[in-house]
């Protein structure tokens, strides 16, 4: 429908368009919808409250007041210590009982026991607030408020505080605790608080129901335990002091209500079956996918071994095939490497032979002597290819004329020969001028002897690079144990030092030669002298052993040095018992040689030539 809305005179007349609108009710209203819907009639709020209202009038009419007999008994006085709900008959309802049931329960308290209807009744009336009347009108007046009733139900004395124990809920778990959580709950602040349920309750209602209980809100407080009153209280600072004691008292007591709630929901978590299930099953649940993600990985490892076996086996299959086929030309090499090699030697015994016959082209004894030399220089020097030649026109021709072609070999391998000499002598006199002219750059003009540069190196290796004024140490140090009688400065050394570096490979070896044969001449040819003096006690002991050291020797005693440490005590005597066949002199002179040869090939560290190798270490 059209909702027209008119405008005053002069204006212009707007039309808007309703529009619908669904609305659902809520609150009482839709209680009221939900009591329509049900009894499919229309009944207004109204309605039902009254219907309500009427509910509770009959339930007035059915409600039954219990005896109390100790209520003549009570001590006025003593009224705050009293059970309210039983001194108005209310015991068997207690915190449920509504307030219409409590004002109607008055009433009828009151209609029985007012001191007029006793006084008329003859019954002896106590005056003033000493009749037990005003027990009745402290029951009222408490449980009528809500608050003073809130203050006398947290602490109801029929309420039962206790906790089961372990030992009690171990075995019926359910029987034991549902009771005690259900009494509990009534402190709570939130309503439909959950049940402890069964043995079929989910994870999702059983972890609700303990994360509702760890986090508990209790209503429960104690002011009603209060043990001074501060209206009674005479001024402003006494009233203040009693307050505070008061708050005090609630604070601990409340502490321990929650202290007790969490040892009730602590205790109840550890004895739940039902947690316990939960915590297998987790466990049980990560242990699969552990062995799961366990057998996975052991699956990828499998997988790639068989790779990597696969490959392994393809690259061995590879490798022997590679080698096979080596081999074969290995032995093929072999095979006419010996072929060729019995052809020369063939050839040879020919060349000899047809010598033999002609008695080496020799009239007398000394010139078939001397051809002889040169038939056999021949065979040494001639290839296959020159012998086979050679050869064939010694069978083809005359005597003569085989003379003439074997004087013209032998001439030709002469002059072969002396030109290898005398490129070996230039070389040799090539490495003694560069070695001269690169040590005559210091020391006043004057070159290097034999002696200085393996001082010189040794002095390198004792102090390496890194020492605080390392050249002019070294200098120091070749002008004490020098012999020359030559000063050497630092720049003297350095550059002696750089030329060493530039050194052709071939100019090295020859100056490591030179070195190593000094050094063998000195200590391999020492002359035999008698010392009078008294033995050193380095020294003492058995004769020395001339022998060479072999290399089981010289490994036993490296290992033995090793073994032993300076620090041990008798260290030689040890050492020379782990050498078989060596005293201990013997032991202690290799050691030093080997001390001093190290010296000597720790020159490998400034001119990268091997000095000696092993076989000139056996020898020392």
């Amino acid at each position: 429908s059209n909702m027209l809305i008119e405008a005053l005179e002069g204006d212009v007349t707007v039309v808007y368009s309703s529009v619908q609108i669904e609305v659902e009710p809520v609150g009482r209203w839709f209680e009221a919808f939900l009591k329509r819907r049900n009894r499919n009639v229309s009944a207004s709020f109204q309605e039902l409250e009254e219907e309500e209202e009427l509910s509770e009038e009959s339930e007035d009419e059915e409600l039954q007041l219990e005896d109390f007999p100790q209520l003549r008994t009570l001590d006025p006085k003593d009224w705050k210590n009293q059970d309210h709900y039983a001194v108005l008959g209310l015991a068997h309802m207690r915190y449920k009982a509504t307030q219409k049931q409590i004002k109607a329960a008055h009433k009828a308290m009151v209609l029985k026991h007012h001191p007029d209807k006793r006084k008329a009744a003859g019954e002896l009336i106590v005056e003033g607030d000493g009749d037990y009347f005003t027990c009745i009108t402290k029951a009222i007046e408490i449980l009528s408020d809500p608050v003073k009733r809130r203050a006398f139900d947290s602490v109801d004395p029929t309420f039962d505080n206790a906790v089961p124990s372990k030992g009690e809920g171990k075995d019926n778990f359910f029987e034991a605790y549902a009771p005690v959580f259900e009494r509990n709950a009534r402190w709570s602040s939130k309503k439909h608080v959950p049940r402890l349920g069964t043995m079929d309750s989910s994870f999702e209602d059983v972890d609700n129901f303990y994360s509702v209980w760890y986090n508990f809100d209790s209503w429960r407080e104690f002011s009603y335990l209060d043990e001074e009153e501060k209206d009674k209280a005479e001024c402003r600072d006494e009233r203040r002091w009693i307050e505070k004691q008061n708050r005090a008292a609630r604070a601990t007591r409340k502490k321990e209500e929650m202290n007790r709630l969490r040892t009730l929901v602590d205790t109840a978590y550890s004895l739940d079956p039902r947690i316990k299930k939960f915590k297998d099953d987790e466990k049980a649940r990560k242990e699969n996918e552990k062995k799961a993600k366990a057998d996975a990985k052991r699956k990828e490892q499998e997988e790639k071994e068989r790779a990597r076996q696969a490959e392994l086996d393809a690259a061995r299959l590879a490798k022997e095939k590679e080698e096979e086929e080596a081999k074969l030309v290995a032995q093929q090499a072999k095979k006419e490497k010996e072929i060729q090699k019995k052809a020369i030697k063939k050839e040879r015994q020919k060349l000899r032979t047809t010598c033999k016959n002609w008695n080496y082209f020799g009239d007398n004894e000394s010139d078939s002597v001397k051809m002889m030399e040169d038939v056999e220089k021949l065979c040494d020097r001639l290839e296959l290819v020159s012998l086979q030649s050679l050869n064939e026109g010694l069978a083809l021709g005359s005597k003569e004329e085989g003379k003439v072609a074997v004087e013209k070999q032998v001439q030709e391998v002469n002059a072969q020969l002396q030109k290898e000499k005398d490129a070996e002598v230039q070389a040799r006199q090539a490495v003694r001028t560069t070695v001269q002219a690169s040590g005559g750059g210091g020391g006043g003009g004057k070159g290097w002897n034999e002696e200085e540069l393996p001082l010189l190196i040794k002095a390198v290796n004792l102090f390496p690079a890194g020492t605080n004024a390392r050249w002019e140490v070294i200098a120091n140090y070749m002008n004490l144990h020098s012999t020359s009688g030559i000063k050497r400065t630092a720049k003297d050394v350095i550059n002696k030092a750089k030329n060493l570096q530039k050194l052709e490979p071939g100019q090295k070896d020859e100056i490591n030669k030179k070195a190593f044969e000094k050094f063998n001449k000195e200590h391999a040819a020492v002359p035999q002298t008698v010392d009078n003096a008294v033995p050193s006690e380095r020294f003492d002991g058995a004769e020395a052993n001339t022998a060479s050291w072999t290399t089981e020797e010289q490994k036993l005693l490296e290992q033995a040095l090793k073994t032993y440490p300076v620090s041990t005590p008798e260290r030689w005597e040890k050492i020379a018992a782990a050498v078989p066949g060596r005293t201990k002199k013997d032991c202690m002179k290799r050691y030093k040689v080997s001390w001093t040869l190290s010296l000597i090939l720790r020159f490998v560290i400034s001119i990268p030539v091997c000095m000696y190798n092993l076989d000139d270490m056996s020898k020392l």
